[in-house]
């Protein structure tokens, strides 16, 4: 059985108020930089920096720097410093980022099955 919540029903019945939390929610995980860093770390291999930024091909160290700090702040990625020289840092996935790529990288591939065939349509009409 699955209860129902305020927040499920604010998707059933597409009412996202100025005040809903899944606004802020929904801007950290589906930012230009999140669901590819989401996904690299999905496979369960924690992964250093300059890996990162290598299978987000077109990040700046800067945007690195800023999404992976708030998907740390947000439970949804681990940070692990080790304490040698030079540092040595990796990323991974937490449980709840692991449930979270669960359903994110589904949608990642539907998007890759679909990108060429969508903007082949062409830029939108009126806009």
């Amino acid at each position: 059985m699955q209860v129902s919540t305020p927040l499920a029903s604010a998707f059933r019945d597409g009412d996202f108020t100025a005040g809903c939390p899944t606004r802020t929610v929904l801007d950290h995980v589906m930012s230009r930089w999140a669901p590819l860093l989401l996904a690299a770390l999905s496979d369960g291999d924690a992964l250093r920096w300059s890996e990162l930024r290598r299978r987000a091909e077109g990040v700046s160290e800067k945007m690195l720097a800023q999404t992976l700090r708030q998907l740390e702040d947000d439970g949804l990625v681990l940070r692990e410093a080790r304490p040698v020289v030079p540092p040595h840092v990796e990323y991974s996935l937490t449980p709840l980022g692991r449930e979270l790529a669960d359903h994110l990288v589904p949608l990642l591939g539907w998007v890759a099955d679909h990108a060429g065939e969508m903007l082949a349509r062409g830029p939108a009409r009126g806009a």
